[in-house]
């Protein structure tokens, strides 16, 4: 009893010279975390994620482009990253799964922004702020803020330069429906977002009249934007409606006989970056965040063939007004706009979506 006596005595002194709170730590959450603005941010940030030891990232940008990424990103902070890369359909669904699970592993996810969407309305997402926000437009970021596009797929024309002359490159989509070309124009069999969006901008009767029209010409229907824009290269399609300008540009360096031509309204599939509202690791999510939206980590997107989203990046490739396609053309009115575009240029026949 004595020894008892003692050991008990001896608890309670050392518990009366340790500071308040010193004992009992409540751990700090995810929200409180990521919304902080002080100005010991970037120290607090840094030290708290090493601390953390590692961050966990779920994201659908092929390995090839994103693992030269965390490489840079392991060197300057000196962490481990853990990297899970798959279509953007089996992210989501990872990430809800292992949600309704109580399962909570990821720390920031980046993928296509109708799929970044879903998430947020799954509730895995929250509000964060970085100091990179400064150079990132406003069409970036959807109203609730919850994630903001870290690179861009803009759709553009492309014509090959040894079939088309100076003169004859079209200026606007109407341009499109000129009888020279009929039969030569190329399109990408699962650009039904893209479609969506630029029939919503035209006005729908006036936007599915000029559709109609287009189709009326005999377009030339292939699945893949790289693909399109190879053909183009090679002059077996002379003009493609709608394909990436950073596929289109990346043969442009090669020499290739290609070029590339915004057209208004221009639109872009956003890729997002997001930091997960349970989070084991905050403060590494948050160091990671800040890094792809960084200067630094732009520039990686950027020589790596992609569109950044930073204007701080000097690119040709975003230097031009567009718009964001609205996720809802995919995840609330995908039936409607399936639909039409199958109707029209598929022969009612299913849509094959191009995987990234």
């Amino acid at each position: 009893m004595d020894a008892i006596k003692t050991l008990g005595l001896w608890i309670l002194g050392f518990m009366l010279t340790v500071p308040a709170g010193a004992l009992a730590q409540p751990k700090e959450k995810p929200s409180d975390v990521y919304m902080y603005k002080g100005a010991d941010r970037d120290q607090r940030l840094t030290e708290r994620a090493r601390q953390e030891g590692t961050v966990v990232i779920y994201t659908s940008l092929n390995l090839v482009d994103s693992v030269p990424l965390t490489e840079v990103f392991e060197k300057k902070y000196g962490f481990k990253v853990a990297l899970w890369r798959a279509s953007s359909e089996k992210v989501v669904q990872r990430a809800v799964t292992e949600a309704r699970a109580r399962r909570y592993a990821v720390d920031v996810m980046e993928t296509d922004g109708p799929e970044m969407e879903i998430l947020y309305r799954e509730k895995l997402l929250d509000e964060f702020y970085s100091p990179e926000f400064k150079d990132i437009p406003a069409a970036a970021f959807p109203k609730h803020r919850q994630y903001v596009a870290d690179r861009f797929n803009f759709f553009v024309i492309a014509y090959n330069t040894n079939l088309v002359k100076p003169d004859e490159v079209p200026n606007t989509y109407q341009d499109l429906l000129q009888p020279r070309w009929a039969g030569k124009i190329g399109i990408e069999a699962g650009d039904v977002d893209w479609f969506g969006a630029l029939v919503k901008s035209m006005g729908e009767k006036e936007g599915l009249a000029f559709f109609r029209k287009l189709a009326d010409s005999r377009p030339q229907m292939r699945t893949g934007h790289t693909l399109m824009a190879e053909l183009v290269a090679a002059g077996e399609i002379p003009l493609a409606a709608a394909v990436y300008n950073h596929s289109a540009e990346r043969l442009m360096q090669k020499g290739a006989p290609i070029a590339w031509k915004p057209l208004k309204p221009t639109f872009g599939r956003p890729n997002a970056i997001g930091v997960a509202k349970n989070a084991p690791h905050p403060y590494a999510a948050l160091l990671f965040v800040d890094f792809m939206l960084s200067r630094e980590g732009q520039e990686i997107i950027k020589q790596r063939n992609r569109v950044p989203a930073s204007s701080a990046v000097d690119t040709k490739l975003n230097k031009f007004d567009y718009q964001m396609i609205d996720p809802a053309i995919v995840l609330d009115e995908a039936d409607k706009w399936d639909k039409l575009w199958s109707d029209l240029f598929l022969s009612g026949a299913p849509i094959q979506k191009e995987a990234e």
